[in-house]
């Protein structure tokens, strides 16, 4: 399958040419052969008349993309669903369930604010439900540093340690690490309401995060960044979590005035109010889905890690876990 932005474009028409007129055939042919029915097995019979296009965000971590395709290649493959992935932003992703352009985002890491925008005032879009994983955010540290500075965890220590992270690009104070730029983040208010000589840098991606903290636990150099699970690098370096000031409710709902550690997230799936209406196969896919972090990482390394495109990974692990796949098609 391949990748568009908010547009299916070309690729998009590859799929109809290569799906259409067989799925046709035996939409018609099993037409003809059962008499009507409701659940999302049967939409599977039928195929694409049933599932049509199924518009589904991908946000720019390898977690998600995981989500994605795994449902994706469900949607595809179980139910002659044409699949578009739509790679954007996941801010920018809920601007689509109003245009039409993204049916469903698999993973959301709150967004109270998006939230109540598109889901309570425009009621484009709805809560499906939760996904089965809980993310945490945090700053972390590698092992390494750890050990040798056993007080380091402490955030009322960091000014200490300090100068230990200065870069050319920190502008004189600690550099703090995070990732991309529209991932979910409180750092900057954070270093300054906690009043630490610290500069938020962005690496720019999930993978320079990740080559980032490799490194330094390899060449036991100093560094202290955003990071957050579920996350397949944890199996390989085992950051350790800095304890910021405990999170307490409310405390975050000023962005501007936060000086408390991010919540736990219970990752939830939201759909556009027309995908849930129409009811179809893949809205019931998605709100029956869940797996678990472990899974989660399992197919993330695959295709970071081992090389593997999104859509092989995928099948692999489908192909190795049938009886929850079909739990989600019941």
């Amino acid at each position: 399958m391949s990748a568009t932005r908010l547009s299916p474009g070309a690729a998009t028409l590859a799929r109809l040419s290569r799906w259409l007129l067989p799925l046709f055939v035996v939409a018609v042919l099993v037409a003809m052969l059962l008499p009507g029915g409701g659940d999302i097995s049967k939409a599977a019979a039928v195929g694409s008349s049933k599932c049509g296009t199924f518009n589904l965000a991908v946000n720019n971590w390898v977690g998600y993309e995981a989500d994605a395709y795994v449902v994706g290649e469900v949607a595809e493959k179980k139910l002659g669903c044409i699949v578009n992935y739509i790679y954007v932003d996941e801010q920018v992703s809920w601007q689509g369930f109003a245009s039409g352009q993204v049916d469903a985002i698999l993973e959301n890491w709150g967004h109270e604010d998006l939230a109540q925008l598109y889901i309570k005032q425009q009621k484009v879009a709805l809560d499906a439900g939760p996904i089965g994983i809980n993310g945490v955010i945090g700053w972390y540290v590698p092992p390494w540093m750890k050990e040798k500075y056993p007080d380091i965890t402490n955030w009322k220590k960091l000014n200490s340690y300090a100068d230990l992270f200065k870069t050319t690009e920190s502008g004189g104070k600690g550099q703090l690490l995070d990732g991309d730029p529209g991932f979910v983040t409180n750092d900057e208010a954070l270093v300054k309401n906690l009043h630490l000589d610290f500069n938020v840098v962005f690496a720019g991606s999930e993978a320079a995060l990740i080559q980032a903290f490799r490194t330094a636990q390899q060449q036991k150099k100093p560094l202290i960044g955003y990071f957050y699970s579920p996350q397949w690098f944890l199996s390989e370096v085992p950051l350790v979590k800095v304890d910021l000031p405990k999170y307490t409710a409310g405390c975050d709902a000023v962005a501007s005035k936060v000086a408390c550690d991010y919540p736990t997230y219970h990752l939830n799936k939201v759909v556009s109010t027309t995908f849930a209406e129409a009811n179809g196969p893949a809205y019931q896919l998605v709100k029956n889905w869940t797996w678990s972090d472990t899974a989660q990482n399992l197919v993330a390394k695959w295709i970071t890690e081992d090389g593997m495109s999104p859509e092989k990974a995928a099948q692999k692990w489908i192909d190795a876990n049938p009886d929850k796949v079909n739990a989600w098609l019941r």
